[in-house]
């Protein structure tokens, strides 16, 4: 995996986490602002996420930014909002830090 691609991938990252931040003030706050940031957001990372999939493939770029939005988001939701998950949703995550890890090694060459 290239550096580049890394790069996009954070990029991408902090949209789609702003983006869901956006939209968790909207339901507390139901202000229309902040849910035309969100949407605004969400096409704004969708786009990055073109570059991606050129780059990594179609597989590897939806999966490893599912993944990263898996973790972050939860990691914002306990810090900011106060959201707590039961033990299997835990492991849950768990498991998917472990899939992006896989995701993430050098893949061997085909022949």
């Amino acid at each position: 995996m290239n550096p580049q691609f890394l790069i996009w991938l954070a990029g991408s990252m902090a949209v789609f986490l702003s983006a869901a931040t956006a939209s968790r003030a909207y339901v507390s706050s139901n202000n229309i602002l902040l849910l035309v940031l969100s949407l605004f957001l969400y096409c704004v990372g969708n786009l990055m996420m073109v570059r991606l999939m050129r780059e990594g493939g179609l597989g590897l770029a939806i999966s490893a930014s599912a993944i990263a939005q898996l973790l972050l988001i939860n990691v914002i939701a306990f810090a900011v909002f106060g959201e707590r998950l039961t033990n299997t949703q835990l492991a849950g995550v768990g498991l998917g830090v472990v899939a992006m890890g896989l995701m993430l090694l050098p893949a061997a060459e085909r022949s």
